[in-house]
């Protein structure tokens, strides 16, 4: 297998991972798609250089994090809003509506961190180690489960603040 079949199969592989992070760093489908564009050319452009040091999905995430980043700090914007209709028919049972609510609402306050703080959560809801963190974030382990603690009382205290005055 020639090295362009290589990647396309590690793309196709890895879209999800990909569409997630468009999804939470971008706020339309135009942005989305250009996004996801971008992600990809960096991933062949450093094709090449990965070395399986660490695991494949991994770097992935660190080219991905590292492109969106850049990529928003680029166009000096911030998204108000993520789209939530193909991302929550993935997540979600259509008859569980209180679960979807609750889905949206913490992506909505996601939505809110900051740039760091995004990628992390992120990282930590696909459920990937401290240590995997540590590694795509390229920051100190111990420092990951400080930042995921101070995250996740953000996140409560903005949830709790939503749902008791409705905002």
């Amino acid at each position: 297998m020639d090295i362009k079949e290589h990647f396309t199969k590690v793309i196709k592989a890895n879209e999800g991972l990909i569409y997630k992070i468009t999804t939470l760093y971008t706020d339309g489908k135009q942005d989305q798609k250009d996004l996801y564009q971008e992600i990809v050319y960096q991933l062949w452009k450093s094709f090449g250089s990965f070395h399986e040091k660490s695991k494949l999905s991994t770097w992935m995430y660190r080219v991905a994090l590292n492109t969106a980043i850049f990529h928003l700090k680029q166009s000096k914007k911030r998204p108000d809003t993520i789209p939530f209709e193909l991302e929550m028919d993935r997540l979600t049972d259509e008859s569980d509506k209180a679960e979807d609510e609750r889905i949206k609402l913490l992506y909505e306050q996601i939505q809110q961190l900051n740039l760091l703080e995004k990628g992390i959560i992120l990282l930590f809801l696909e459920g990937k180690s401290h240590e995997e963190i540590s590694e795509i974030m390229g920051i100190s382990i111990s420092n990951v489960g400080t930042k995921i603690s101070r995250i996740k009382e953000k996140l409560k205290s903005q949830i709790k603040k939503h749902t008791d005055y409705g905002t």
